[in-house]
């Protein structure tokens, strides 16, 4: 029995030689039936969701503006500084009344600030609450921006 199984499968190893023209059949029944139909724009739907994701990411302003204002009337110069900004100053704008304004964005979370007044004078915030002492023995205010 193990010789007949032996002999069938020396003949499936064998080689089938292809029929004379066989190659060309192929090629002319493929080219005659044409090519399946491409799915055209189905690649697009993808493509375009992430361009549509980056254009919200750089055109949506990022966190909110948060307005901060001091009454200063007789400042010559009057800057916001806080962990926001790396304490380095932003200056703020005076208005008609005295006042000096600017609004900075700001992701959501919570800040402490100051106001630079004249260069040199540190003043907080008398509208905002005050944090804890920093570093250097001055008082801060607080801002937080919500969601």
């Amino acid at each position: 029995m193990s010789e007949s199984i032996d002999r069938v499968v020396r003949e499936l190893k064998k080689p089938v030689p292809a029929s004379p023209g066989f190659d060309a059949g192929v090629m002319a029944r493929v080219l005659a039936e044409g090519r399946p139909a491409r799915r055209a724009g189905l690649w697009r739907w993808p493509a375009l969701a992430v361009a549509a994701g980056l254009a919200l990411v750089l055109i949506l302003p990022r966190g909110k503006s948060v307005p901060f204002t001091l009454l200063a009337p007789q400042a010559s110069s009057v800057a916001v500084v806080g962990d926001f900004n790396d304490w380095k100053p932003t200056p703020l704008v005076r208005n008609g009344a005295g006042a000096w304004e600017a609004r900075v964005r700001l992701a959501p979370g919570q800040y402490n600030y100051a106001f630079v007044v004249d260069g040199s004078r540190w003043v907080v915030d008398p509208t905002a609450p005050k944090n804890a002492v920093d570093d250097f023995g001055s008082p801060n205010s607080v801002v937080t921006v919500a969601l």
